[in-house]
């Protein structure tokens, strides 16, 4: 296999997990979490977002969680940020990259942010270029690159549209989302031939949710076809609110032992990983499902029985 030499994880727990979640996560929580995060060898994380507090409440709190994490200052600290209120108050929070959004299905986009891809563009034309007038990265997600609840599979060519008018824009890099979990290594391979007709492979990371178990079969064939940036999200939280039967991200710290295993650097440390796994699944009130979390929610209850036995 042709694989890289070393890849970088960015999470995306903090906004892409969180957002979901029924039961509210307290600020403090939230800023514990990430500053957890902040110990574990990453080197990106996505903190919050910036949208109406109507449409995502458990994001209410954005800036006051971007403004009271321990920054270390080897990690980039994102947010998303649909519009330019949003910019204005994730620069006021110091925000370091700035992320923008829109779906290449024309159906979930409107039922995401009630506009069409047309109606998007412009507006995030304008988060863009002030963003990088502020000397901010920005980075530009598309979402239901492959399968759209409302619309079914989508075509290579739908995704390259919206891709080219990120990039004339002006963002640094797009990460292309399995919004709902249906991709399989064939598609993925479809998709990233017509892509890299047009740009490199470094330009793009891949954004997979795991809702039928095929994210990490489409991640190695992500890597073998040169891309080098993965999202994934702490015990493989995450959804979409506007995408019926859309599942958790690809969970970090079973993406972390894949990698780790096929002799991939990442730099990120897996006990870190899992301890903050831990801490946000109480948080949480729920059971995260990553097959790493829980084999060491099995070592640690064997080693509390073991426990019961010395003298």
């Amino acid at each position: 296999m042709n694989l890289p030499r070393q890849v970088v994880m960015k999470e995306v727990g903090p906004r892409d997990g969180l957002q979901n979640e029924r039961q509210k996560i307290l600020t403090e929580d939230k800023i514990s979490f990430i500053n957890q995060l902040s110990e574990s060898g990453l080197k990106y994380i996505e903190v919050t977002s910036f949208v109406h507090p109507e449409w995502i409440p458990q994001l209410a709190d954005a800036k006051d969680v971007l403004q009271s994490i321990k920054r270390n200052q080897t990690i980039t600290y994102a947010a998303l940020v649909p519009n330019m209120r949003g910019l204005i108050r994730a620069l006021e929070a110091e925000v370091d990259e700035v992320s923008v959004f829109l779906s290449a299905s024309e159906t979930h986009n409107k039922n995401n942010i009630n506009k069409t891809i047309d109606e998007t563009i412009p507006i995030l034309k304008e988060v863009v270029q002030e963003g990088l007038k502020a000397n901010r990265s920005v980075r530009g997600y598309v979402s239901t690159v492959i399968g759209c609840p409302y619309e079914g599979y989508i075509e290579p060519e739908q995704v390259l549209k919206v891709v080219d008018a990120l990039f004339n824009m002006g963002v640094t890099e797009v990460s292309l989302g399995d919004t709902i979990g249906v991709a399989v290594p064939t598609q993925v391979e479809k998709l990233l031939a017509r892509l890299f007709n047009e740009y490199p492979p470094n330009v793009f990371a891949m954004h997979f949710h795991d809702t039928r178990g095929t994210a990490l079969a489409n991640i190695v064939k992500s890597l073998e076809m040169g891309i080098t940036i993965f999202d994934s999200s702490v015990g493989g939280l995450g959804g979409c609110p506007y995408a019926k039967g859309a599942t958790g991200n690809v969970a970090t710290e079973d993406l972390l032992y894949l990698l780790t295993e096929m002799g991939i650097e990442t730099g990120v440390n897996m006990d870190a990983i899992l301890a903050s796994a831990f801490f946000i699944e109480e948080k949480i009130g729920r059971k995260l499902g990553s097959k790493q979390l829980e084999i060491a929610r099995g070592k640690r209850g064997l080693a509390h029985s073991d426990s019961k036995h010395t003298v």
